[in-house]
């Protein structure tokens, strides 16, 4: 049976830094979390001159994963727990917070020394109560280490996580998340498949897309299905660039504010108090 559409959420422009700006269609005014995904943000295509100095600089995060699908350009990673990486076109990293940590970002120095265009989709994904205090990790995975999944000329889809189709993607979750990115050209057409139950979201970051031989969606939007029944018919009415999402929900309260997800109020006044205390560690830019 095939999933019903239950919102359709348009990407709103969302200061997040000084200079920097994202379109948000999650959390939105009509929608707000699909518990575990709680933030989804867009940084749409944007020129960095050469010689920029964009960065997002440290900042504290606590009890969740931020988890990063790099789209066009080259970005860097450094967190307190001493991880330092470069992601480039068509990778995607994936940081655990756990029990706190501070987390740079942005164009890495190459790319902004030579500029270009800079893209990214960034998730928050949450994690149970249990394991909001675990220590920290971080994981990535190049474009070419992720298994292509629902192959046909035109279509070209990558499994980041989960299982799927009997591969399995190379990013590891405390719950079942299921991430497909990817491009379909236009007249394509796949049929994609979540367990009953499970959240699903479709985000199309670029182009057209008709959900069900019903509905069409353009770019910059963020459909979100019901639970229940399984399939979804896509069918590419230009050429498409998508992020496919599926998870098993996470059925607790959430407490997000600011970088930090959590279960009650008090524990997001707590990350407050420790990352002022200094418990968070120390990065330099």
């Amino acid at each position: 049976m095939e999933k019903a559409i239950l919102h359709v959420l348009e990407g709103r422009e969302k200061q997040i830094t000084a200079d920097e700006t994202v379109l948000q269609p999650l959390p939105h005014k009509d929608f707000r979390f699909a518990n575990p995904f709680i933030v989804l943000h867009h940084g749409a295509p944007h020129s960095i001159k050469a010689g920029g100095q964009v960065r997002i600089h440290p900042h504290p995060h606590r009890g969740f994963a931020p988890v990063t699908f790099q789209l066009r350009g080259e970005g860097y990673h450094k967190d307190s727990m001493g991880h330092n990486n470069i992601v480039r076109a068509g990778d995607v990293q994936w940081m655990f917070a756990g029990k706190g940590l501070l987390h740079s970002e942005g164009p890495s120095q190459d790319f902004l020394n030579t500029g270009g265009t800079f893209e990214f989709i960034q998730l928050w994904i949450n994690v149970p109560q249990a394991n909001k205090w675990d220590e920290p990790f971080y994981q990535s995975a190049k474009k070419g280490d992720m298994p292509a999944i629902l192959k046909q000329e035109g279509v070209n889809l990558r499994l980041a996580s989960g299982i799927y189709e009997g591969a399995a993607g190379p990013m590891k979750s405390y719950t079942p998340v299921i991430s497909i990115i990817g491009e379909m050209e236009e007249g394509k057409e796949v049929q994609l498949y979540a367990t009953p139950g499970y959240w699903t979201l479709l985000y199309i970051a670029h182009g057209s897309i008709i959900i069900n031989n019903k509905k069409q969606v353009a770019g910059h939007n963020l459909v979100i299905f019901e639970k229940e029944n399984e399939s979804i018919a896509l069918k590419a009415t230009s050429d498409t660039q998508l992020l496919f999402l599926s998870a098993e929900p996470i059925d607790e309260p959430v407490a997000a504010k600011d970088n930090y997800v959590m279960n009650t109020p008090g524990e997001i006044q707590q990350a407050v108090e420790d990352y002022a205390n200094g418990l968070f560690g120390t990065l330099e830019s």
